[in-house]
């Protein structure tokens, strides 16, 4: 449970802002068809996060030693100063015209997700808590589960969403979150936790 609460937090804070939820609000203002942009959304990142989940299950166990660890300590807290940077996306974006909106918003949430801070966010989660298959599971529901809870909303309330959120807020409560994990990971190295 604590794979799938921690993914859960993690992700949908580090999504707040980010280049896949702008995306999500573009698709949203573009198609207004919010049922297939959600499921597109849904069936991209189940597809994204269970892969990336399973490299760093795969990582973990071929590289089970002290110096990993601390490489997956300092990558969280990289990731919250990458947190802090705001991600833009492309308004001019050209969506396919004979395709659904479901497959466009399938095709665009995977290869956009590719690379972005939450993908590398669940290799990391994988890492730290991908011990059993069960786990790669757990933190795949989790993630998904933090990218529906921010990209939802997005889909539905759009534009006014994004004028009443205060982001800068946001990524600093992620950041710190990230900042946390990679504090608490090293003194869980130290042997003071």
């Amino acid at each position: 449970m604590e794979a799938f609460l921690t993914s859960t937090a993690v992700v949908a804070l580090a999504e707040i802002g980010d280049k896949t939820q702008l995306l999500a609000i573009l698709l949203a203002t573009r198609f207004r068809k919010p049922v297939p942009i959600i499921a597109g959304i849904l069936a991209a990142t189940l597809a994204n996060h269970f892969l990336a989940a399973l490299v760093g299950h795969s990582i973990a166990g071929l590289l089970d030693s002290p110096a990993f660890r601390y490489a997956i300590a300092a990558g969280f807290i990289a990731m919250a100063l990458w947190t802090l940077v705001p991600d833009k996306i492309d308004d001019d974006m050209k969506t396919p015209t004979r395709a659904g909106v479901f497959v466009t918003t399938l095709v665009a949430f995977f290869l956009v997700e590719m690379g972005d801070k939450t993908q590398i966010a669940t290799i990391g989660l994988g890492a730290q808590f991908g011990t059993h298959m069960i786990d790669v599971l757990a933190v795949t529901a989790g993630t998904t589960f933090g990218m529906m809870i921010a990209n939802v909303p997005a889909v539905y309330l759009g534009e006014a969403l994004i004028k009443r959120v205060p982001l800068g807020t946001v990524r600093i409560i992620a950041a710190s979150l990230f900042f946390a994990l990679g504090l608490w990971l090293l003194a869980s190295l130290q042997g003071w936790v």
